[in-house]
C-alpha cells in the first residue's frame, strides 16, 4: 500500500548564507549552494571504492562532499528501514540494497524511481544482461542503477589435484563426486583427514539451504520458481530434488568423503583441509590475506550460479547529483577498480577486464562465464528467509540420517515433506500457486 506519510523529511542542498559588509550603508548578501550527498552501505569494504567514485567527480564538481556510512549488514538493514519509513534520514542519500531487500519499500512507494536518462542507461542491453535490469526493476520500471553481485564459483586446490592425478576442474556433477572420492584423504583407519570436496553441512541456517540451492540448480531444479501473477511454487521435490540430495548423502554416508564435523568452507580450503569448495569471490581476497602461497585456481560450475545483485537507489529531494553518482560509479574506470581492490564483481556488460584477470587468473571464472550461463536469484518476497530457514533445517535432519542414503522412496518422502512445508507458509502468505 502506498501510504504518503511515512516518506521522508528531505532537505537536500544546504544553504550557505553570508552577508558582506563594505564598510557603509550598503550591505549585500550572497548564497552558495554546496553539492552534498551520503552514501549508505551495508559493505565495509566497499567504503574505498565509494570514496574513489568521489574523488573521481571533483573535476566536475570541484565543492561536491560524499559522506560514506558503510556498516555491517543487518545494521544497515535497520538503518534503511528507520530511514525510508520514520524520516530518519536528510539530505540526498545514495542507497546501497539488494533486488530483493529494494522491492519491500518499493512496494510502499518509498523509493523514487530513476530518471529519465538514468532508466535509459540501465535499460541499454549493452551495459546490463536482462538478469540484472529485472533486478533494479519494479513492474517494469527502473527505481535502482545495477552495481555488483555475490557469486558462486569453484574453487580448487592444484597441488592436491596434482598429487591426485587429475589436471583440469570437474565439468559435470557426477564429475564431482569422482573427483571428490580421488581427492579425499585418510588416516590409516580410512577415516577422512581432507575432504574432497567441501559441502555446506552445518552453521547458519540459511546458508545450508542457499548452497543446496546451488547444487540443486546444476541439476535443474530450484526451491521456488516464479508461477506468475506474483505467486511462486517448489521445485525441488522431483528428479533434480533426487539428484542433488543423493550427492550430498553418497558422499557423506557412502563414499564418506566428508562430514558435518570436518573443517569447511573457506578456512578449510586456505589450510588445505579440503581440496575444492563453491564460494563467491571474495574468497580470492581472503586467500591473498590469510593463505598467499596457497596453490587453487577457479572455474565456473556446470550449468550455472546464484547471482545475488545489489543496485544503488538515490533518495531526496533534488537528487541528480545522487543520480550522477550512481551512474559514474558505473564507469568501465571505477569498475577495474572495484574488482581489483575490492574483489565485488560488477554487473555491467562489455567491459574488458583483462587488466585485472591477468594478474589475478582466479578472477577469470567470474567475470569470463560461458555462453548461456544461467543465473539465479533469491525471490524477493518476504517470508524468504522463513523458507530458506525451515528447508535448511531440514536438510541438517537429513544429513544426520544414514538410512536416507540409497533409498530413493525416503528420499522422495523427504522432499516432499521439505516441499510441502514450504507451500504451507507460501500460501499463509498469499503466494502459492494453486
Amino acid at each position: 500500500m502506498k501510504n504518503a506519510s511515512v516518506k521522508m523529511k528531505i532537505s537536500t542542498r544546504a544553504l550557505l548564507v553570508s552577508a558582506a559588509f563594505a564598510g557603509t550603508l550598503f550591505s549585500s548578501i550572497a548564497s552558495a549552494s554546496a553539492e552534498t550527498l551520503t552514501v549508505w552501505s551495508g559493505y565495509p569494504e566497499m567504503a574505498p571504492f565509494y570514496e574513489h567514485v568521489a574523488e573521481g567527480m571533483k573535476a566536475a564538481h570541484p565543492d561536491l562532499q560524499v559522506k560514506v556510512e558503510a556498516i555491517a549488514l543487518r545494521e544497515h538493514e535497520k538503518r534503511v528501514a528507520l530511514g525510508l519509513t520514520g524520516g530518519g534520514q536528510e539530505g540526498v542519500t545514495v542507497i546501497e540494497l539488494s533486488g530483493s531487500t529494494a522491492t519491500r519499500y518499493l512496494e510502499n512507494d518509498l523509493l523514487p524511481k530513476a530518471p529519465d536518462d538514468v532508466s535509459t542507461f540501465v535499460k541499454d542491453g549493452k551495459n546490463f544482461d536482462k538478469f540484472f535490469i529485472d533486478s533494479a526493476s519494479y513492474d517494469g520500471t527502473v527505481y535502482g542503477v545495477p552495481l555488483f553481485r555475490g557469486q558462486g564459483a569453484l574453487y580448487y586446490n592444484t597441488d592436491l589435484f596434482k598429487a591426485a592425478g587429475l589436471t583440469a576442474p570437474p565439468k559435470t556433477m557426477e564429475e564431482f563426486s569422482t573427483y571428490a572420492e580421488k581427492l579425499t584423504q585418510r588416516d590409516a583407519s580410512g577415516k577422512a583427514t581432507v575432504s574432497g570436496w567441501s559441502l555446506r553441512l552445518s552453521g547458519g541456517g540459511q546458508g545450508i539451504a542457499e548452497k543446496f540451492w546451488l547444487n540443486l540448480h546444476q541439476f535443474g531444479g530450484a526451491i521456488l520458481v516464479p508461477a506468475g501473477d506474483g505467486k511462486w511454487k517448489t521445485d525441488f521435490a522431483n528428479e533434480a530434488g533426487r539428484k542433488a540430495l543423493k550427492q550430498y548423502l553418497a558422499n557423506i554416508f557412502t563414499t564418506k568423503t566428508v562430514t558435518p564435523e570436518m573443517p569447511a568452507d573457506a578456512d578449510a580450503f586456505e589450510r588445505s583441509q579440503t581440496a575444492m569448495f563453491m564460494r563467491e569471490s571474495w574468497v580470492i581476497g581472503d586467500i591473498a590475506k590469510k593463505a598467499p602461497d596457497l596453490k587453487y585456481a577457479t572455474a565456473p560450475l556446470p550449468r550455472g550460479s546464484i547471482a545475488l545483485p545489489t543496485n544503488l537507489y538515490v533518495a531526496g529531494d533534488d537528487s541528480a547529483i545522487g543520480w550522477e553518482f550512481a551512474k559514474a560509479a558505473n564507469s568501465q574506470e571505477n569498475l577495474i577498480w572495484l574488482l581489483q581492490n575490492v574483489g565485488w564483481l560488477p554487473n555491467r556488460a562489455g567491459l574488458d577486464y583483462s587488466s585485472v584477470t591477468s594478474k589475478q587468473p582466479a578472477f577469470a571464472a567470474f567475470v569470463d562465464y560461458p555462453k548461456g550461463y544461467e543465473f539465479f536469484t533469491l525471490p524477493s518476497i518476504g517470508p524468504i528467509e522463513e523458507i530458506l530457514t525451515r528447508v535448511a533445517a531440514q536438510l541438517v535432519v537429513a544429513f544426520g540420517d544414514p538410512s536416507l542414503a540409497g533409498d530413493d522412496a525416503k528420499i522422495d518422502a523427504f522432499l516432499k515433506s521439505s516441499s510441502d512445508e514450504v507451500n504451507t507458509i507460501l500460501d499463509r502468505e498469499g503466494l502459492l500457486a494453486k
